[in-house]
Protein backbone atom coordinates (compact mmCIF):
# COMPACT_ATOMS: atom_id res chain seq x y z
CA UNK A 1 0.00 0.00 0.00
CA UNK A 2 3.47 2.52 0.54
CA UNK A 3 4.69 1.79 -3.02
CA UNK A 4 2.43 3.86 -4.97
CA UNK A 5 3.48 7.03 -2.90
CA UNK A 6 7.29 5.28 -2.84
CA UNK A 7 7.50 5.26 -6.63
CA UNK A 8 5.30 8.43 -6.90
CA UNK A 9 2.85 6.38 -9.05
CA UNK A 10 -0.09 7.71 -10.76
CA UNK A 11 -2.10 4.00 -10.55
CA UNK A 12 -1.69 0.88 -7.95
CA UNK A 13 -2.83 -2.22 -9.41
CA UNK A 14 -2.90 -5.40 -7.26
CA UNK A 15 -3.40 -8.26 -9.30
CA UNK A 16 -4.81 -10.87 -7.74
CA UNK A 17 -3.59 -13.95 -4.75
CA UNK A 18 -4.29 -11.44 -2.31
CA UNK A 19 -5.20 -14.08 0.78
CA UNK A 20 -3.67 -16.50 2.61
CA UNK A 21 -4.32 -20.46 2.38
CA UNK A 22 -3.28 -21.42 5.78
CA UNK A 23 -5.50 -21.56 8.86
CA UNK A 24 -3.35 -22.32 11.90
CA UNK A 25 -5.36 -23.06 14.90
CA UNK A 26 -3.64 -22.06 18.19
CA UNK A 27 -4.97 -23.93 21.06
CA UNK A 28 -5.20 -23.43 24.82
CA UNK A 29 -4.36 -26.44 27.16
CA UNK A 30 -3.67 -25.90 30.71
CA UNK A 31 -3.52 -22.17 30.58
CA UNK A 32 -0.87 -22.71 27.16
CA UNK A 33 -1.42 -22.91 23.78
CA UNK A 34 -0.64 -26.17 21.40
CA UNK A 35 0.27 -25.32 17.67
CA UNK A 36 1.29 -26.61 14.71
CA UNK A 37 2.95 -25.03 11.99
CA UNK A 38 5.15 -25.57 8.95
CA UNK A 39 5.60 -29.00 10.06
CA UNK A 40 6.90 -28.12 14.07
CA UNK A 41 4.57 -28.90 16.97
CA UNK A 42 5.50 -26.29 19.68
CA UNK A 43 3.80 -25.12 22.94
CA UNK A 44 4.07 -21.48 23.86
CA UNK A 45 3.42 -20.17 27.41
CA UNK A 46 3.62 -16.38 27.15
CA UNK A 47 1.38 -14.11 25.60
CA UNK A 48 4.46 -12.61 23.55
CA UNK A 49 5.35 -15.58 22.14
CA UNK A 50 1.78 -16.25 20.98
CA UNK A 51 1.85 -12.31 19.66
CA UNK A 52 4.85 -12.64 18.29
CA UNK A 53 4.24 -16.45 16.49
CA UNK A 54 0.49 -14.99 15.53
CA UNK A 55 2.16 -12.12 13.62
CA UNK A 56 4.71 -14.26 12.07
CA UNK A 57 2.21 -16.45 10.59
CA UNK A 58 0.08 -13.28 9.48
CA UNK A 59 3.24 -11.72 7.49
CA UNK A 60 3.47 -15.11 5.72
CA UNK A 61 -0.30 -15.14 4.69
CA UNK A 62 -1.55 -17.72 7.11
CA UNK A 63 -4.75 -17.05 9.56
CA UNK A 64 -3.57 -17.82 13.24
CA UNK A 65 -6.40 -17.82 15.35
CA UNK A 66 -6.64 -18.75 19.54
CA UNK A 67 -9.22 -21.46 20.48
CA UNK A 68 -10.29 -22.32 23.89
CA UNK A 69 -10.57 -26.05 24.73
CA UNK A 70 -12.11 -28.23 22.55
CA UNK A 71 -13.10 -25.76 19.99
CA UNK A 72 -11.15 -26.30 17.48
CA UNK A 73 -12.10 -29.99 17.91
CA UNK A 74 -15.91 -29.20 17.72
CA UNK A 75 -15.45 -26.55 14.68
CA UNK A 76 -12.88 -28.92 12.40
CA UNK A 77 -15.85 -32.01 13.02
CA UNK A 78 -18.43 -30.10 10.25
CA UNK A 79 -16.36 -29.02 7.37
CA UNK A 80 -18.72 -26.68 6.38
CA UNK A 81 -18.78 -24.89 9.61
CA UNK A 82 -14.61 -25.00 9.05
CA UNK A 83 -14.70 -23.36 5.72
CA UNK A 84 -17.19 -20.62 7.13
CA UNK A 85 -15.15 -20.18 9.95
CA UNK A 86 -11.65 -19.70 7.23
CA UNK A 87 -14.18 -17.57 4.87
CA UNK A 88 -14.95 -15.25 7.93
CA UNK A 89 -11.01 -14.71 9.01
CA UNK A 90 -10.11 -13.99 5.36
CA UNK A 91 -12.96 -11.21 4.69
CA UNK A 92 -11.69 -9.84 8.28
CA UNK A 93 -8.50 -9.28 7.10
CA UNK A 94 -9.61 -8.35 3.70
CA UNK A 95 -11.43 -5.41 5.10
CA UNK A 96 -7.83 -4.24 7.28
CA UNK A 97 -6.32 -4.43 3.96
CA UNK A 98 -9.17 -1.96 2.21
CA UNK A 99 -9.29 0.32 5.42
CA UNK A 100 -5.36 0.28 5.18
CA UNK A 101 -5.11 1.80 1.70
CA UNK A 102 -7.95 4.38 2.29
CA UNK A 103 -6.50 5.33 4.85
CA UNK A 104 -2.23 5.98 3.56
CA UNK A 105 -3.95 6.28 -0.31
CA UNK A 106 -6.93 9.12 -0.32
CA UNK A 107 -5.77 12.75 -1.02
CA UNK A 108 -2.23 11.38 -2.86
CA UNK A 109 -4.04 11.07 -6.69
CA UNK A 110 -3.44 7.57 -6.74
CA UNK A 111 -5.90 5.50 -8.29
CA UNK A 112 -5.99 1.80 -6.29
CA UNK A 113 -7.13 -1.24 -8.15
CA UNK A 114 -7.44 -4.53 -6.34
CA UNK A 115 -8.64 -7.99 -8.10
CA UNK A 116 -8.51 -11.03 -7.10
CA UNK A 117 -6.86 -14.06 -8.28
CA UNK A 118 -7.87 -17.81 -9.24
CA UNK A 119 -7.50 -18.86 -5.55
CA UNK A 120 -8.97 -16.21 -3.39
CA UNK A 121 -12.10 -16.91 -1.80
CA UNK A 122 -15.41 -15.06 -3.63
CA UNK A 123 -16.11 -13.59 0.00
CA UNK A 124 -13.59 -10.56 -0.74
CA UNK A 125 -15.41 -9.88 -3.76
CA UNK A 126 -17.92 -7.47 -1.94
CA UNK A 127 -15.61 -6.57 0.76
CA UNK A 128 -13.17 -4.42 -1.89
CA UNK A 129 -16.61 -3.53 -3.54
CA UNK A 130 -17.90 -1.73 -0.06
CA UNK A 131 -15.09 0.24 -0.43
CA UNK A 132 -15.68 3.94 -2.05
CA UNK A 133 -12.11 4.41 -3.15
CA UNK A 134 -10.44 0.78 -3.81
CA UNK A 135 -11.65 -0.08 -6.88
CA UNK A 136 -12.67 -3.58 -8.09
CA UNK A 137 -12.24 -4.04 -11.47
CA UNK A 138 -12.63 -7.67 -12.05
CA UNK A 139 -14.58 -8.29 -15.38
CA UNK A 140 -15.38 -4.51 -16.19
CA UNK A 141 -13.68 -1.75 -18.39
CA UNK A 142 -11.88 0.95 -16.80
CA UNK A 143 -10.37 3.97 -17.13
CA UNK A 144 -6.43 4.73 -16.20
CA UNK A 145 -5.99 7.71 -17.12
CA UNK A 146 -7.13 10.30 -20.68
CA UNK A 147 -4.90 8.32 -22.99
CA UNK A 148 -5.56 4.62 -21.25
CA UNK A 149 -8.27 1.64 -20.16
CA UNK A 150 -7.66 -1.62 -18.82
CA UNK A 151 -9.57 -4.78 -18.28
CA UNK A 152 -8.75 -7.14 -15.62
CA UNK A 153 -9.82 -10.81 -14.02
CA UNK A 154 -8.79 -13.35 -11.90
CA UNK A 155 -10.49 -16.21 -13.72
CA UNK A 156 -7.58 -18.54 -14.68
CA UNK A 157 -7.67 -21.98 -16.63
CA UNK A 158 -8.45 -25.47 -14.46
CA UNK A 159 -5.42 -26.05 -12.00
CA UNK A 160 -4.51 -29.38 -10.16
CA UNK A 161 -6.22 -27.69 -6.97
CA UNK A 162 -9.55 -26.46 -8.33
CA UNK A 163 -9.16 -23.14 -7.03
CA UNK A 164 -12.65 -20.74 -6.75
CA UNK A 165 -11.88 -19.17 -9.96
CA UNK A 166 -10.75 -21.88 -12.14
CA UNK A 167 -13.11 -22.13 -15.45
CA UNK A 168 -12.58 -23.77 -18.65
CA UNK A 169 -10.46 -22.28 -21.96
CA UNK A 170 -14.12 -21.75 -23.26
CA UNK A 171 -15.45 -19.39 -20.17
CA UNK A 172 -12.19 -17.75 -19.53
CA UNK A 173 -11.77 -16.73 -23.52
CA UNK A 174 -15.63 -15.99 -22.78
CA UNK A 175 -14.99 -13.59 -20.41
CA UNK A 176 -11.74 -12.27 -22.12
CA UNK A 177 -14.16 -11.66 -25.41
CA UNK A 178 -16.95 -9.73 -23.41
CA UNK A 179 -14.63 -7.14 -21.72
CA UNK A 180 -12.20 -6.72 -25.09
CA UNK A 181 -15.17 -5.89 -27.11
CA UNK A 182 -16.13 -3.04 -25.18
CA UNK A 183 -12.66 -1.03 -25.46
CA UNK A 184 -12.35 1.68 -27.15
CA UNK A 185 -9.13 1.18 -28.61
CA UNK A 186 -7.54 -2.20 -27.57
CA UNK A 187 -4.29 -0.81 -28.84
CA UNK A 188 -3.73 1.44 -26.13
CA UNK A 189 -5.43 -0.67 -23.43
CA UNK A 190 -3.88 -2.42 -20.35
CA UNK A 191 -4.91 -6.44 -20.23
CA UNK A 192 -4.58 -7.29 -16.06
CA UNK A 193 -5.19 -10.93 -16.52
CA UNK A 194 -3.79 -12.38 -13.35
CA UNK A 195 -3.35 -15.96 -15.50
CA UNK A 196 0.15 -15.61 -17.88
CA UNK A 197 -0.58 -16.68 -21.74
CA UNK A 198 0.41 -19.93 -22.26
CA UNK A 199 3.48 -21.42 -23.66
CA UNK A 200 5.89 -18.52 -22.75
CA UNK A 201 8.71 -17.76 -19.53
CA UNK A 202 5.50 -16.36 -17.72
CA UNK A 203 3.94 -20.22 -17.28
CA UNK A 204 6.88 -22.00 -16.19
CA UNK A 205 5.64 -23.84 -12.83
CA UNK A 206 7.31 -27.50 -11.57
CA UNK A 207 5.31 -30.44 -13.51
CA UNK A 208 3.40 -32.31 -11.17
CA UNK A 209 2.98 -36.38 -10.55
CA UNK A 210 -0.55 -38.12 -9.69
CA UNK A 211 0.25 -36.70 -6.11
CA UNK A 212 0.82 -33.05 -6.77
CA UNK A 213 4.59 -33.63 -6.13
CA UNK A 214 7.02 -32.27 -7.85
CA UNK A 215 8.59 -33.92 -10.49
CA UNK A 216 12.76 -34.10 -10.01
CA UNK A 217 14.39 -33.81 -13.54
CA UNK A 218 17.67 -36.66 -14.49
CA UNK A 219 20.02 -33.66 -13.73
CA UNK A 220 19.02 -32.33 -10.68
CA UNK A 221 16.13 -29.74 -10.17
CA UNK A 222 12.71 -29.62 -11.06
CA UNK A 223 10.83 -30.46 -14.62
CA UNK A 224 9.31 -27.36 -15.86
CA UNK A 225 6.16 -27.14 -17.39
CA UNK A 226 4.20 -24.41 -19.31
CA UNK A 227 0.66 -24.21 -17.21
CA UNK A 228 -0.88 -20.55 -18.76
CA UNK A 229 -3.84 -19.97 -20.51
CA UNK A 230 -4.15 -20.83 -24.13
CA UNK A 231 -7.49 -18.64 -24.50
CA UNK A 232 -4.79 -15.95 -22.77
CA UNK A 233 -2.92 -16.09 -25.45
CA UNK A 234 -5.07 -15.83 -28.06
CA UNK A 235 -6.90 -12.98 -26.84
CA UNK A 236 -3.32 -10.90 -26.45
CA UNK A 237 -2.60 -12.01 -29.95
CA UNK A 238 -6.15 -11.05 -31.66
CA UNK A 239 -6.29 -7.49 -29.88
CA UNK A 240 -2.61 -6.28 -29.82
CA UNK A 241 -2.72 -4.53 -26.51
CA UNK A 242 -0.15 -2.21 -25.23
CA UNK A 243 0.48 -4.05 -22.01
CA UNK A 244 -0.07 -7.44 -20.69
CA UNK A 245 -0.69 -7.37 -16.46
CA UNK A 246 0.08 -11.15 -15.08
CA UNK A 247 0.88 -13.01 -12.46
CA UNK A 248 -0.64 -16.56 -11.17
CA UNK A 249 2.82 -18.52 -11.31
CA UNK A 250 5.00 -16.65 -8.75
CA UNK A 251 7.85 -18.57 -9.95
CA UNK A 252 7.88 -17.50 -13.60
CA UNK A 253 9.45 -13.78 -13.43
CA UNK A 254 9.97 -11.97 -16.35
CA UNK A 255 8.84 -10.63 -18.95
CA UNK A 256 8.19 -11.05 -23.15
CA UNK A 257 6.90 -9.13 -26.46
CA UNK A 258 4.41 -11.45 -27.44
CA UNK A 259 3.84 -9.65 -30.82
CA UNK A 260 3.65 -5.81 -30.32
CA UNK A 261 1.91 -6.41 -26.59
CA UNK A 262 4.44 -5.99 -23.47
CA UNK A 263 3.45 -8.42 -20.64
CA UNK A 264 4.80 -8.63 -17.18
CA UNK A 265 4.84 -11.18 -14.19
CA UNK A 266 6.72 -9.78 -11.56
CA UNK A 267 6.80 -12.72 -9.66
CA UNK A 268 6.15 -13.41 -5.83
CA UNK A 269 7.89 -14.09 -2.51
CA UNK A 270 5.68 -13.57 0.17
CA UNK A 271 6.77 -16.26 2.03
CA UNK A 272 10.13 -14.43 2.47
CA UNK A 273 8.40 -11.13 2.76
CA UNK A 274 9.48 -9.82 -0.02
CA UNK A 275 7.76 -7.84 -1.84
CA UNK A 276 7.84 -7.93 -5.75
CA UNK A 277 6.32 -5.57 -8.49
CA UNK A 278 6.65 -3.54 -11.65
CA UNK A 279 6.99 -0.09 -12.74
CA UNK A 280 5.62 1.09 -15.70
CA UNK A 281 5.42 4.42 -17.75
CA UNK A 282 2.95 4.65 -20.54
CA UNK A 283 2.20 6.84 -22.86
CA UNK A 284 1.17 6.11 -26.66
CA UNK A 285 3.89 3.36 -26.03
CA UNK A 286 5.35 1.47 -23.09
CA UNK A 287 7.71 3.98 -22.66
CA UNK A 288 9.85 2.53 -19.76
CA UNK A 289 9.71 -0.29 -17.18
CA UNK A 290 11.24 -1.54 -14.47
CA UNK A 291 11.20 -4.75 -12.27
CA UNK A 292 11.05 -4.23 -8.27
CA UNK A 293 12.22 -6.08 -5.23
CA UNK A 294 12.36 -5.27 -1.37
Amino acid sequence: MNAGKHYKANVLIIGGDITGKMLVPMVEKDGKYEIEYMGVRRELSSKSEVDDLTKQIANAGGYAHRFGPGEFEQLASEKTKLDSFFEHLIAERMRGWVEIAEQRLKGTGISCFLNPGNDDSHVVDEVIRRSDYVIMPEGEVVTLDSKHEMISTGYANITPWNCPRDVTEEELEKRLEDMAGKVKNTRRCVFNLHCPPFDTPLDLAPRLDENLKPVLAPGGGYEMAHVGSVSVRKVIEKYRPLLGLHGHIHESRGLLKLGNTLCINPGSEYLDGVLRGAIIDLDDGVKSYLLTEG
